[in-house]
């Protein structure tokens, strides 16, 4: 038999021989962990919202990608002008960090008038929302964001503002109360959701223009870090952008947030300039692979393709093998590895794909 000294030995070089992306996992269930956050992850965090006021852009014009979606709401933003009426109620969905709410205050910038920002999870009653409404100005622009979270109650509230542009107020309890209608000014309300399918469809029949933000592709990424570098004090050639922008999942968001700590990188490790050769180093040390894959990414596809022969398996082994919640890997992790074409769902459960096998191969290489 081996002795304790000997199974030791083996476990550190079989280590040794992984790649510089993957480390030696353990499938075992643990205790559940607070994890850090992801760097590729598109949600907005809470420490970011100053940075990115700065490097967001204000106008149509600075705006990039999302063409489709822009040459429209431009047509509609100058039509509302040129009548001085209220925009019509304006619903944008699609995954985070795509630029929903960049599109709300460009709206209301190019609209020339004031945005009241709030979130679904803010408005827990009814008299939340009615301060706010009652609050507006003439066509000013409500921006909810997460507004498939708002309170049911709350939702229909704003059936009759959204429509008729009055809300009714309760007075008084009891046998006393009284319901009075308050007449609002014309406004615009723009609901920003990451699933639009939760929204009821009343309330969804309700908005008059209804757009979806797709990914971003890999020139119009470049050309925003390019300008965000310019905003940033940061030197980077277009090789450097070119680099990020292969690494960030289509999404505007984490390629900025690569690009700060790429930046880090470059001024301690370089001359201050993000190169492709720097931009490349810094992000396989930040262990974001040429896919965009963190490390989470790659132990979910490695689990399956190791320990279950490339799969089925279902979604509650899953779970217990990487001691993680099951909504958080279908919610968080699953949808971008479906949409690389990395993983399939099946009725019988997750099965990695031929692409998967591969990059995992080409990294342990």
């Amino acid at each position: 038999m081996e002795t304790l000294k000997e199974k030791s030995s083996k476990k550190k070089s079989a280590s040794k021989a992984t790649s510089k992306y993957t480390r030696e996992i353990s499938f075992e269930p643990a205790d559940a962990v607070e994890e850090a956050p992801r760097v590729v992850d598109g949600h907005k965090r809470d420490g970011e919202a100053a940075w990115e006021q700065s490097l967001r852009p204000q106008r149509f014009d600075d705006y990039a990608g999302q063409t489709r979606v822009k040459e429209k709401l431009k047509v509609f933003v100058e039509a509302a002008k040129g009548r001085d009426e209220a925009l019509d109620h304006i619903l944008i969905s699609g995954p985070p960090g795509l630029g929903k709410t960049t599109l709300a205050t460009i709206i209301a910038n190019e609209m020339g008038v004031d945005i009241k920002t709030t979130s679904g999870p803010a408005l827990d009653k009814k008299g939340d929302l009615a301060a706010i409404l009652t609050g507006l100005k003439p066509n000013s622009v409500l921006f909810i964001d997460e507004i498939h979270r708002l309170n049911r109650v709350v939702e229909e509230y704003l059936y009759s503002a959204m429509e008729d542009y009055y809300i009714d107020i309760v007075t008084g309890e009891g046998l006393g109360a009284r319901s009075m209608k308050f007449q609002l000014v014309p406004f615009t309300l723009i609901g920003a959701t990451t699933r639009a399918g939760l929204l009821n469809a009343p309330f969804r029949d309700r908005f008059g223009i209804v757009e979806r933000l797709s990914f971003y592709d890999r020139p119009t990424l470049t050309s925003i870090l390019m300008r965000s570098a310019e905003l940033l004090g940061t030197k980077i050639n277009e090789g450097g952008a070119g680099e990020i922008a292969k690494r960030c999942r289509g999404t505007p968001r984490i390629a900025n947030r690569l690009l700060k700590r790429v930046r880090d990188y470059a001024q301690v490790k370089g001359n201050g300039v993000i190169t492709e050769d720097l931009a490349n180093y810094a992000l396989d040390q930040l262990e974001v692979d040429h896919l965009g894959l963190d490390d989470m990414d790659r132990k979910i596809l490695s689990l399956i393709h190791e320990k279950f022969a490339g799969g089925p398996v279902g979604i509650e082994t899953l779970s217990a093998a990487l001691s993680e919640e099951k909504d958080t890997l279908e919610e968080v992790y699953e949808p971008f590895l479906i949409q690389e074409g990395l993983l399939q769902k099946t009725p019988r459960g997750r099965i990695v794909t031929a692409l998967a096998k591969e990059h995992l191969e080409g990294l342990s290489q």
